[in-house]
Protein backbone atom coordinates (compact mmCIF):
# COMPACT_ATOMS: atom_id res chain seq x y z
CA UNK A 1 0.00 0.00 0.00
CA UNK A 2 2.79 2.33 0.89
CA UNK A 3 4.54 1.47 -2.31
CA UNK A 4 1.30 2.11 -4.27
CA UNK A 5 0.80 5.51 -2.73
CA UNK A 6 4.44 6.27 -3.18
CA UNK A 7 4.34 5.34 -6.84
CA UNK A 8 0.86 6.70 -7.71
CA UNK A 9 0.17 9.30 -5.04
CA UNK A 10 0.93 12.25 -7.27
CA UNK A 11 -1.48 11.08 -9.92
CA UNK A 12 -4.16 10.38 -7.34
CA UNK A 13 -3.73 13.94 -6.00
CA UNK A 14 -3.93 15.39 -9.51
CA UNK A 15 -7.06 13.36 -10.29
CA UNK A 16 -8.68 14.56 -7.08
CA UNK A 17 -7.92 18.15 -7.95
CA UNK A 18 -9.46 17.73 -11.40
CA UNK A 19 -12.55 16.13 -9.91
CA UNK A 20 -12.85 18.96 -7.38
CA UNK A 21 -12.59 21.60 -10.08
CA UNK A 22 -15.13 19.76 -12.22
CA UNK A 23 -17.54 19.50 -9.28
CA UNK A 24 -17.14 23.20 -8.55
CA UNK A 25 -17.81 24.07 -12.18
CA UNK A 26 -20.87 21.84 -12.31
CA UNK A 27 -22.10 23.40 -9.09
CA UNK A 28 -21.73 26.91 -10.57
CA UNK A 29 -23.43 26.01 -13.87
CA UNK A 30 -26.27 24.32 -12.02
CA UNK A 31 -26.97 27.59 -10.23
CA UNK A 32 -26.88 29.78 -13.38
CA UNK A 33 -27.71 27.67 -16.39
CA UNK A 34 -26.81 24.49 -18.14
CA UNK A 35 -23.30 24.33 -19.57
CA UNK A 36 -24.60 24.01 -23.14
CA UNK A 37 -26.91 26.96 -22.81
CA UNK A 38 -24.27 29.07 -21.14
CA UNK A 39 -21.73 28.21 -23.78
CA UNK A 40 -24.25 28.97 -26.55
CA UNK A 41 -25.12 32.31 -25.04
CA UNK A 42 -21.49 33.14 -24.52
CA UNK A 43 -20.69 32.41 -28.17
CA UNK A 44 -23.75 34.25 -29.56
CA UNK A 45 -23.55 37.27 -27.26
CA UNK A 46 -21.40 39.37 -29.68
CA UNK A 47 -23.78 38.57 -32.53
CA UNK A 48 -26.78 39.55 -30.43
CA UNK A 49 -25.08 42.85 -29.60
CA UNK A 50 -24.32 43.47 -33.26
CA UNK A 51 -27.91 42.63 -34.24
CA UNK A 52 -29.26 44.97 -31.57
CA UNK A 53 -26.98 47.77 -32.79
CA UNK A 54 -28.01 47.22 -36.43
CA UNK A 55 -31.71 47.06 -35.51
CA UNK A 56 -31.41 50.25 -33.45
CA UNK A 57 -29.62 52.02 -36.36
CA UNK A 58 -32.24 50.81 -38.82
CA UNK A 59 -35.10 51.98 -36.58
CA UNK A 60 -33.41 55.36 -36.15
CA UNK A 61 -33.09 55.68 -39.93
CA UNK A 62 -36.73 54.73 -40.40
CA UNK A 63 -37.82 57.31 -37.85
CA UNK A 64 -35.57 59.92 -39.49
CA UNK A 65 -37.01 59.11 -42.93
CA UNK A 66 -40.59 59.31 -41.62
CA UNK A 67 -39.87 62.62 -39.86
CA UNK A 68 -38.08 64.02 -42.92
CA UNK A 69 -40.92 62.95 -45.22
CA UNK A 70 -43.47 64.50 -42.88
CA UNK A 71 -41.48 67.75 -42.77
CA UNK A 72 -41.16 67.83 -46.56
CA UNK A 73 -44.91 67.30 -46.95
CA UNK A 74 -45.59 69.99 -44.37
CA UNK A 75 -43.17 72.38 -46.10
CA UNK A 76 -44.81 71.67 -49.46
CA UNK A 77 -48.22 72.41 -47.96
CA UNK A 78 -46.87 75.62 -46.40
CA UNK A 79 -45.33 76.69 -49.72
CA UNK A 80 -48.68 76.14 -51.43
CA UNK A 81 -50.43 78.20 -48.77
CA UNK A 82 -47.84 80.98 -49.07
CA UNK A 83 -48.16 80.95 -52.87
CA UNK A 84 -51.95 81.20 -52.56
CA UNK A 85 -51.64 84.03 -50.04
CA UNK A 86 -49.23 85.88 -52.35
CA UNK A 87 -51.67 85.40 -55.23
CA UNK A 88 -54.49 86.75 -53.06
CA UNK A 89 -52.34 89.76 -52.14
CA UNK A 90 -51.50 90.43 -55.80
CA UNK A 91 -55.16 90.17 -56.74
CA UNK A 92 -56.11 92.50 -53.88
CA UNK A 93 -53.51 95.01 -55.09
CA UNK A 94 -54.86 94.74 -58.64
CA UNK A 95 -58.40 95.22 -57.37
CA UNK A 96 -57.27 98.19 -55.32
CA UNK A 97 -55.50 99.72 -58.32
CA UNK A 98 -58.56 99.11 -60.49
CA UNK A 99 -60.85 100.69 -57.90
CA UNK A 100 -58.52 103.67 -57.61
CA UNK A 101 -58.42 104.05 -61.39
CA UNK A 102 -62.22 103.87 -61.61
CA UNK A 103 -62.60 106.44 -58.83
CA UNK A 104 -60.19 108.77 -60.61
CA UNK A 105 -62.01 108.23 -63.89
CA UNK A 106 -65.35 108.94 -62.26
CA UNK A 107 -63.91 112.11 -60.74
CA UNK A 108 -62.49 113.09 -64.14
CA UNK A 109 -65.87 112.58 -65.80
CA UNK A 110 -67.58 114.65 -63.13
CA UNK A 111 -65.01 117.43 -63.37
CA UNK A 112 -64.97 117.54 -67.16
CA UNK A 113 -68.50 116.88 -68.27
CA UNK A 114 -67.60 118.59 -71.53
CA UNK A 115 -65.48 115.57 -72.56
CA UNK A 116 -66.72 112.66 -74.62
CA UNK A 117 -64.23 109.93 -73.67
CA UNK A 118 -63.29 106.60 -75.24
CA UNK A 119 -61.24 104.19 -73.12
CA UNK A 120 -58.42 102.42 -74.96
CA UNK A 121 -55.72 99.91 -74.13
CA UNK A 122 -52.11 100.48 -75.12
CA UNK A 123 -50.90 97.70 -77.40
CA UNK A 124 -47.39 99.01 -78.09
CA UNK A 125 -44.83 101.52 -76.80
CA UNK A 126 -42.47 102.76 -79.52
CA UNK A 127 -39.47 104.87 -78.56
CA UNK A 128 -36.53 105.67 -80.83
CA UNK A 129 -34.10 108.52 -81.47
CA UNK A 130 -36.68 110.40 -83.51
CA UNK A 131 -40.12 109.43 -82.19
CA UNK A 132 -42.09 108.54 -79.07
CA UNK A 133 -45.48 107.00 -79.77
CA UNK A 134 -48.15 104.65 -78.48
CA UNK A 135 -50.45 102.26 -80.33
CA UNK A 136 -54.03 101.94 -79.07
CA UNK A 137 -56.78 99.40 -79.76
CA UNK A 138 -59.43 101.93 -80.78
CA UNK A 139 -59.97 103.58 -84.17
CA UNK A 140 -62.51 105.02 -86.58
CA UNK A 141 -65.02 102.30 -85.69
CA UNK A 142 -65.15 103.87 -82.22
CA UNK A 143 -65.33 107.48 -83.38
CA UNK A 144 -61.62 108.25 -82.99
CA UNK A 145 -60.22 110.92 -85.31
CA UNK A 146 -56.85 112.33 -86.19
CA UNK A 147 -55.95 115.19 -83.82
CA UNK A 148 -57.87 113.84 -80.81
CA UNK A 149 -56.20 114.39 -77.45
CA UNK A 150 -55.31 111.40 -75.29
CA UNK A 151 -55.21 111.66 -71.47
CA UNK A 152 -54.66 109.37 -68.50
CA UNK A 153 -57.17 108.73 -65.70
CA UNK A 154 -56.07 111.89 -63.85
CA UNK A 155 -56.70 114.11 -66.87
CA UNK A 156 -53.00 114.68 -67.64
CA UNK A 157 -52.17 114.97 -71.33
CA UNK A 158 -50.52 111.88 -72.86
CA UNK A 159 -50.37 112.88 -76.53
CA UNK A 160 -52.21 113.51 -79.79
CA UNK A 161 -53.68 111.00 -82.25
CA UNK A 162 -51.70 111.19 -85.50
CA UNK A 163 -52.80 108.09 -87.43
CA UNK A 164 -56.09 106.19 -87.32
CA UNK A 165 -57.26 102.81 -88.59
CA UNK A 166 -60.55 100.97 -88.22
CA UNK A 167 -59.72 99.47 -84.82
CA UNK A 168 -56.38 101.09 -83.98
CA UNK A 169 -54.65 104.43 -83.78
CA UNK A 170 -51.16 105.83 -83.22
CA UNK A 171 -50.58 108.53 -80.64
CA UNK A 172 -47.54 110.82 -80.58
CA UNK A 173 -46.68 111.51 -76.95
CA UNK A 174 -46.13 115.05 -75.77
CA UNK A 175 -42.33 114.54 -75.79
CA UNK A 176 -42.29 113.52 -79.47
CA UNK A 177 -40.42 115.98 -81.70
CA UNK A 178 -43.55 116.64 -83.81
CA UNK A 179 -45.57 117.75 -80.79
CA UNK A 180 -46.59 121.44 -80.64
CA UNK A 181 -49.26 122.65 -78.22
CA UNK A 182 -50.52 125.99 -77.03
CA UNK A 183 -49.69 126.15 -73.31
CA UNK A 184 -50.29 128.35 -70.29
CA UNK A 185 -48.51 128.51 -66.95
CA UNK A 186 -51.19 128.05 -64.31
CA UNK A 187 -49.66 130.36 -61.68
CA UNK A 188 -48.55 133.29 -63.84
CA UNK A 189 -51.00 132.82 -66.74
CA UNK A 190 -48.08 133.26 -69.17
CA UNK A 191 -48.84 131.90 -72.64
CA UNK A 192 -46.22 129.86 -74.49
CA UNK A 193 -45.76 126.88 -76.81
CA UNK A 194 -44.96 123.36 -75.58
CA UNK A 195 -42.87 121.48 -78.16
CA UNK A 196 -40.93 118.23 -78.41
CA UNK A 197 -37.15 118.40 -78.63
CA UNK A 198 -34.60 115.87 -79.94
CA UNK A 199 -32.12 116.54 -77.16
CA UNK A 200 -34.77 116.19 -74.43
CA UNK A 201 -36.90 113.31 -75.73
CA UNK A 202 -34.57 110.60 -74.38
CA UNK A 203 -35.00 112.13 -70.93
CA UNK A 204 -38.82 112.25 -71.31
CA UNK A 205 -38.73 116.05 -71.28
CA UNK A 206 -40.05 118.80 -73.60
CA UNK A 207 -39.55 122.55 -74.05
CA UNK A 208 -41.77 125.48 -73.21
CA UNK A 209 -40.89 128.17 -75.76
CA UNK A 210 -41.83 131.76 -76.64
CA UNK A 211 -41.99 132.87 -73.04
CA UNK A 212 -42.67 136.54 -72.48
CA UNK A 213 -39.67 138.69 -71.61
CA UNK A 214 -40.95 139.40 -68.11
CA UNK A 215 -42.02 135.85 -67.23
CA UNK A 216 -41.04 134.74 -63.74
CA UNK A 217 -41.34 130.96 -63.89
CA UNK A 218 -40.34 128.83 -60.93
CA UNK A 219 -39.44 125.18 -60.67
CA UNK A 220 -42.60 123.16 -60.08
CA UNK A 221 -44.94 125.58 -61.88
CA UNK A 222 -47.79 123.65 -63.51
CA UNK A 223 -48.23 124.06 -67.27
CA UNK A 224 -51.56 123.32 -68.98
CA UNK A 225 -53.01 123.43 -72.46
CA UNK A 226 -54.24 126.91 -73.26
CA UNK A 227 -57.12 125.83 -75.51
CA UNK A 228 -56.52 128.80 -77.79
CA UNK A 229 -57.80 128.22 -81.30
CA UNK A 230 -60.20 125.49 -80.19
CA UNK A 231 -58.04 122.66 -81.49
CA UNK A 232 -57.44 121.12 -78.07
CA UNK A 233 -59.32 121.35 -74.78
CA UNK A 234 -58.05 123.85 -72.24
CA UNK A 235 -56.82 122.93 -68.78
CA UNK A 236 -55.16 119.60 -69.61
CA UNK A 237 -52.03 119.30 -67.48
CA UNK A 238 -48.92 118.97 -69.66
CA UNK A 239 -46.33 118.92 -66.89
CA UNK A 240 -44.30 121.00 -64.47
CA UNK A 241 -41.35 123.33 -64.93
CA UNK A 242 -38.00 121.70 -64.24
CA UNK A 243 -35.56 124.51 -65.05
CA UNK A 244 -35.57 127.79 -66.99
CA UNK A 245 -32.68 128.24 -69.43
CA UNK A 246 -31.40 130.68 -72.05
CA UNK A 247 -31.39 129.49 -75.67
CA UNK A 248 -28.27 129.30 -77.84
CA UNK A 249 -28.79 132.83 -79.17
CA UNK A 250 -28.78 134.19 -75.62
CA UNK A 251 -31.76 136.42 -76.42
CA UNK A 252 -34.67 134.31 -75.19
CA UNK A 253 -35.42 131.92 -72.37
CA UNK A 254 -37.22 128.62 -72.41
CA UNK A 255 -38.31 126.14 -69.76
CA UNK A 256 -37.71 122.41 -69.60
CA UNK A 257 -40.93 120.59 -68.68
CA UNK A 258 -41.35 117.28 -66.87
CA UNK A 259 -44.50 115.52 -68.16
CA UNK A 260 -47.08 114.63 -65.53
CA UNK A 261 -47.51 111.21 -67.18
CA UNK A 262 -45.18 108.24 -66.64
CA UNK A 263 -45.37 106.80 -70.15
CA UNK A 264 -43.75 103.47 -69.27
CA UNK A 265 -46.38 102.80 -66.59
CA UNK A 266 -49.38 103.41 -68.83
CA UNK A 267 -51.62 100.49 -69.78
CA UNK A 268 -54.93 102.27 -70.42
CA UNK A 269 -55.70 105.79 -71.65
CA UNK A 270 -58.73 107.86 -72.65
CA UNK A 271 -59.29 109.49 -76.01
CA UNK A 272 -61.19 112.80 -76.01
CA UNK A 273 -63.40 112.30 -79.03
CA UNK A 274 -65.29 115.56 -78.51
CA UNK A 275 -65.38 118.47 -76.10
CA UNK A 276 -67.10 121.76 -75.51
CA UNK A 277 -64.95 124.85 -75.87
CA UNK A 278 -64.64 126.52 -72.46
CA UNK A 279 -63.88 130.23 -72.52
Amino acid sequence: MKNFLKEHGLWILFAGAVIAVAMAALSFFSVTSSPLVNMTKTLTSPFRSAYTAVATWFNDKQNYYRNTTALEEENAALRQRIAQMEEDIRQAELDSDENQRLRELLELREQRRDFQLEAALITEHAVSNWTSSLSLNKGTAHGVENGDCVIDETGALVGIVREVGVNWCTVLTIVDTDTSLGAQVFRTKDLALAVGDFSLMEENRLRLEYLSAGSQLLGGDVVQTSGLGGFYPSGLVIGTVDVVQIDDSGSASYAVLIPSVEFDDLTEVFIIKDFDIVT
